[in-house]
């Protein structure tokens, strides 16, 4: 199956009337701030009315001064209303900001909550066909540019529309004649305008896909440094990240080239005709058919309007961005959760005894399902019981292992636990009675406490010491100065495997699971940490149905019972002695390989 990516240069939807009500979805993270919205939209309305009746003002001002109007104010009465303008303007302004930064601030707050909470309930499949690093760049800049439309854009976007509807009427109330002379040179403007926009909104894609693909470099390479070390690439990593960032430069510099070009044709068509109306607006007042206060009004209403004009083709890209960010975060929000919130509420209240059974079990992974990994796989394990999958690599254990948790769905047969299907299960009352010790441990990157706290975080001091004293961790966990409170690092790179893998046992002996699975636990440790490890992990097993994956078959001898695999297919299954006894067996072969070479 394709693998999915979050391409930010991906084609873009175009936007009709559906999708952009489609896009209006998002507003319901504001509607709790809708006061906020509205008090702020009211604010704007006051606050553009108030800025657009500054150049009328002025104009008056001259005109009185000149003594070519006849007013019944003075001067310095005049200045005092613009000084009160200026003062009801800050105030309009301040909390129009404020109030639209409240809305935005909290409404995009529970848009990445809701996001997380999808993204943590989404099913394992959904992480396969994604790379993690292109989720979590997309998220980031999307849910960020939906910030700074409602912090920002939108606000703006409306205020330049009022400017230019106020400013026109005003234009063309007060100079009708230089009001059309300027209008003429609207089309070369707006023509243009659409021009350069389209050309440098395609290079400010161009460059955010670049982007994203640096971080999603940068994540990877960070993500697997221990890798990158052990085969000296280095320069290599170095080498692809410095190529990916030289696009980059070279990207934003024809994005900058264009930037310039357009400032350019901005500034010659907007001030060559403004210049041209100022030299006409002054032969009018020669000719004494307008005032100069009159001219000095229009040549700054003009000047907004040139800024109104500029600002919305600017505004209007950026709300179209906007649209598609809201199509790509309801694109995440709209994927169906494998399990719902109401479901993880109600994880403790199922108790299950263990028996586990396949019937007849065919799977493929969705995305690589043009290979049966398992076909028809049927096994039965009593509750208390411990079982082991034995097999070369690629024969289906732990993919049974990932099954059992519900990690995929089956494309035939059947998993039943207690006698009854897993799917008819809550999906996290089910889980909770299963732990997982793997043969990679990945710590959080908080302490030792926090860690063993992830198997169950109610517990209480006393039992989160119990299950260290029982995973044999208390020991070494005392050592340290900090005790509990012992900072791990980021996955858990501070402690040795051994501890790593016993952290992992605590875990799971504080979440007290009726189903145990141990892929490897003990493969990748030295003799030394795998005995005090493996001491630990019979404790756990005790009276509980375990799963153990080994290819150390040192390791499963007391086992009740050993299912070997082959190429999807359970070829032989029994005891230990039993297996070891028929020569011409599967397990006979590898057991006798591994212990003539002990």
């Amino acid at each position: 199956m394709k693998r999915r990516t979050f391409d930010p240069n991906e084609p873009k939807t175009k936007v009709t009337k559906e999708s952009f009500r489609e896009a209006l979805e998002i507003f319901k993270f504001v509607q709790p701030y809708t006061l906020e919205l509205v008090i702020g939209l009211i604010l704007l309305f006051l606050g553009s009315g108030v800025f657009m009746i500054f150049p009328w003002l002025i104009g008056k001002m001259i005109d009185v001064a000149q003594g070519t109007v006849e007013l019944n104010i003075s001067l310095p009465t005049i200045g005092l209303v613009l000084i009160g303008m200026l003062v009801m303007q800050g105030f309009f302004s301040y909390f129009r900001v404020v109030l639209f930064a409240k809305a935005s601030e909290y409404g995009m707050a529970d848009v990445r909550k809701a996001l997380y909470l999808k993204l943590v309930t989404l099913p394992l499949v959904f992480f396969e066909k994604s790379r993690v690093g292109e989720i979590v760049s997309r998220l980031t800049a999307d849910v960020e540019k939906l910030q700074n439309a409602f912090s920002f854009v939108l606000a703006e976007f409306i205020r330049q529309i009022i400017v230019l509807v106020v400013g026109l009427g005003f234009i063309f109330i007060t100079t009708p004649k230089l009001a059309l002379i300027m209008f003429l040179t609207f089309p070369i403007i707006v023509v243009g305008t659409m021009i350069f926009g389209r050309y440098i909104r395609k290079l400010s894609n161009e460059r955010q896909k670049e982007m994203a693909n640096t971080n999603i470099i940068l994540t990877e390479t960070m993500q697997s440094i221990s890798a990158v070390k052990s085969f000296t690439n280095e320069l290599f990593e170095s080498g692809r990240y410095n190529n990916s960032i030289d696009t980059v430069v070279n990207i934003s510099m024809k994005f900058a080239r264009g930037r310039g070009a357009f400032s350019s044709f901005i500034v010659s068509v907007l001030f060559g005709g403004l210049l041209f109306i100022i030299w006409q607006g002054i032969v009018m007042v020669q000719e004494e058919t307008i005032t100069a206060g009159e001219l000095v009004a229009f040549v700054s209403y003009t000047a907004i309007l040139g800024a109104a004009i500029g600002g919305l083709g600017n505004f209007y890209t950026q709300l179209l961005s906007a649209v598609g960010a809201t199509e790509r975060v309801r694109e995440i929000l709209k994927t169906e959760s494998e399990v719902a919130v109401r479901e993880i509420n109600e994880k403790a209240n199922l108790n299950l005894l263990g028996e586990v059974e396949f019937k007849d079990v065919h799977f493929r992974y969705p995305t690589r399902d043009d290979v049966e990994v398992l076909k028809g796989i049927n096994l039965k394990i009593p509750a208390g019981q411990k079982v082991a999958l034995v097999g070369p690599s690629g024969a289906g254990k732990s993919t049974i292992m990932q099954l059992l948790l519900r990690f995929y769905n089956l494309e035939s047969g059947s998993v039943v636990v207690d006698g009854k299907n897993i799917n008819d299960y809550s999906i996290s009352g089910y889980r909770n009675n299963i732990a997982v010790v793997p043969q990679e441990v990945l710590l959080f990157g908080g302490t030792i406490r926090e860690n063993i706290l992830y198997g169950r975080p109610d517990a209480t001091e006393e039992e989160i010491i119990i299950a260290a004293k029982q995973s044999n961790s208390w020991e070494f966990i005392t050592l340290f100065p900090e005790g509990l409170d012992t900072i791990v690092g980021e996955r858990g790179v501070k402690l040795s495997g051994g501890q790593r893998q016993r952290i992992a046992i605590a875990r799971a002996v504080l979440k007290n699971p009726k189903i145990l699975l141990l892929d490897e636990a003990t493969s990748s440790l030295d003799a030394e940490s795998e005995k005090v490890v493996q001491e630990a992990l019979n404790k756990l097993m005790e009276n509980r149905t375990s799963i153990i994956i080994a290819h150390r078959l040192s390791t499963v001898r007391e086992v009740d019972c050993i299912y070997v695999l082959d190429h999807g297919k359970i070829v032989e299954q029994g005891t230990h002695d039993e297996l070891f006894d028929n020569v011409d067996g599967t397990y006979h072969s590898l057991a006798k390989l591994q212990f003539e070479s002990v």
